[in-house]
């Protein structure tokens, strides 16, 4: 565990096991859920992989949080042993990320944040950013572009758990109603940019056309953009 006081940090990131149901349903619909699986999993390396510049810059600790419960074993055959992992324990979305927060504040951690996996090109800076805002507030969050949000960190003696109560998930509300839970329990949340979650083709666009330059380019997701795009657009006909 790194540190002491506020840089004792956690990072969790949240993922699906591909081997236990559909991944990238919506992106599944356009592309097809083969290319939507083998997407996804290069989401997670390259999301891994930036993390890695995080931690090896001593910024943090990682926590793979891995759904549903029953899946360590292919998670671990997936990513290896270099990795803690953490089973997502709870009802629903809100029910896994409040319970995990506690985890990592019960381990002495007093600065979390949890990602998502659907933000393949997030970079080191950016995450690390979300870090620092909570040496000075008490919250932060990341706003995503489809009205979720893609970060999001507490404080240990900062977190409420009424964040995550009633929030409609995987709908254009989430970030609004949770800056109103937060107005409601008089929380000081830091604001980062936005970024855009890749769920569906038109997102998936997006990202290839404003990466087709630059370390992304380079990565798993972006080299499989590079040689399978023009299947995934006649998928789309």
């Amino acid at each position: 565990m790194a540190g002491s006081g506020l840089n004792r940090a956690c990072i969790l990131l949240f993922v699906k096991s591909p081997a236990h149901g559909p991944v990238k349903s919506r992106l599944a619909q356009t592309v097809g859920a083969e290319m939507a699986t083998a997407l996804y999993r290069n989401f997670v390396l390259d999301m891994l992989a930036t993390l890695s510049d995080v931690i090896a810059a001593g910024r943090s600790d990682l926590r793979v949080c891995f759904f549903p419960p029953a899946a360590g074993g292919e998670i671990r055959d997936w990513l290896g042993n270099a990795y803690a992992l953490m089973p997502q324990e709870g009802n629903d979305l809100g029910g896994r990320m409040k319970n995990a927060f506690l985890t990592c504040f019960a381990a002495g951690y007093r600065r979390v944040i949890v990602l998502g996996s659907d933000t393949p090109d997030l970079t080191s800076d950016a995450i690390a950013e979300g870090l620092d805002c909570l040496n000075r507030y008490g919250a932060v969050i990341g706003p995503a572009r489809d009205g979720g949000y893609y970060l999001l960190g507490f404080q240990a003696e900062a977190f409420s758990a009424a964040i995550f109560s009633g929030m409609p998930w995987s709908t254009s509300q989430v970030f609004d109603l949770t800056m109103e839970a937060f107005r409601r329990v008089e929380t000081d949340v830091c604001i980062l940019p936005p970024w855009r979650d890749i769920d569906t083709f038109a997102d998936l666009q997006a990202l290839r056309e404003g990466s087709s330059k630059g370390r992304f380019s380079r990565s798993r997701t972006g080299r499989y953009l590079h040689s399978h795009f023009r299947g995934m657009t006649e998928n789309c006909k």
